[in-house]
């Protein structure tokens, strides 16, 4: 069985459960254990325990994001030691983009960064789609059962902490509970995720083509609107609001009247034990039942090609 160890941000701790929950298969097939540091009990020394675990894990876990990236003990503890350890070939590193971040220009950066492309997870449009691929990569990675070899002799090998001592479950993760104003502030920073997506993109659309002109308005704190111009017609028209005539979500519509009473797709917020996401009412892709679980980001992505696609033929 290949021991997992976690390295991470505990501004990630959701992502981090997320990938937890996604490696179930491999854990119920006996083929792998996880250990990140919630797993310390009271009374432990953090350090030492951390330190123990990172040498007798086989594959680590890099959740890379920006705030990994600015924490002093993920850079200079989890991955200095971790980077030993693989380029030894001791145990394997495998770098998981949880957020955009400039990673490649880190000590990892010559690694294959999960999932493909090294594509951020939460710009993957649905989030159980990125942690599957997370987990092929990984489930591929795992080392290959054989016998471990023997040190040579006469050279002592790294003295390590003691492992943490004790048996215990690895399935300590309990169901998350979202509030009202939990759902409430997700929903409010998906549109305004959603406004400066839109934004940037018509800016970009606009600089990339040639006759293309773009026009993005705020009309309020809730409600914008977007036109896209081919040689100086209007081709593709939407408004996005938020709230709507559904109430509390997220409602798109093909024209650039905000105060119209009709919507073409509605998103609302939606959880599971682990966290908040994004569904849509699949009325546009004319599904009744969309189970994606989609990011900002994803719903971003869905909302845009119902604009874009007026022009891609779609």
């Amino acid at each position: 069985m290949a021991t997992i160890f976690f390295s991470y941000s505990h501004k990630d701790e959701a992502l981090r459960d997320r990938l937890e929950v996604a490696l179930t298969t491999m854990k119920r097939q006996g083929l792998i254990e996880t250990w990140h540091d919630r797993r310390l009990r009271a009374g432990d020394d953090f350090d030492t325990g951390v330190r123990a675990e990172l040498e007798r894990a086989d594959v680590i876990l890099l959740l890379v994001s920006p705030d990994f990236i600015a924490s002093d003990y993920c850079h200079d503890v989890e991955m200095t030691r971790a980077m030993e350890r693989h380029e030894r070939g001791e145990a394997r590193v495998i770098p998981v983009i949880l957020r955009p971040c400039d990673w490649h220009p880190m000590p990892f950066g010559k690694i294959l960064g999960v999932p493909r492309d090294g594509l951020a997870i939460t710009r993957w449009p649905d989030l159980d789609e990125a942690f599957l691929d997370v987990v092929k990569w990984i489930r591929a990675a795992l080392p290959k059962p054989g016998p471990a070899p023997a040190p040579p002799r006469g050279v002592p090998g790294p003295e390590a902490a003691a492992p943490i001592t004790g048996p215990r479950s690895s399935n300590l993760r309990l169901k998350k509970v979202f509030t009202e104003a939990d759902r409430d502030r997700f929903l409010t920073d998906a549109y305004e995720y959603m406004a400066r997506f839109f934004q940037g993109s018509l800016e970009e659309l606009q600089e990339r083509n040639e006759g293309i002109e773009t026009n993005f308005r705020r009309l309020d704190a809730n409600r914008f609107t977007a036109v896209v111009y081919d040689r100086g017609q209007a081709v593709s028209r939407c408004s996005v609001v938020l709230g709507g005539m559904l109430g509390k979500g997220i409602s798109y519509s093909a024209n650039d009247r905000a105060e119209s009473n009709s919507f073409n797709e509605n998103l609302r917020v939606d959880a599971d034990d682990q966290g908040m996401f994004l569904r849509s009412l699949g009325m546009a892709s004319r599904r009744t039942d969309d189970e994606r679980k989609l990011t900002p980001e994803g719903a971003s992505e869905l909302y845009w090609e119902l604009l874009i696609g007026r022009l891609q033929g779609r």
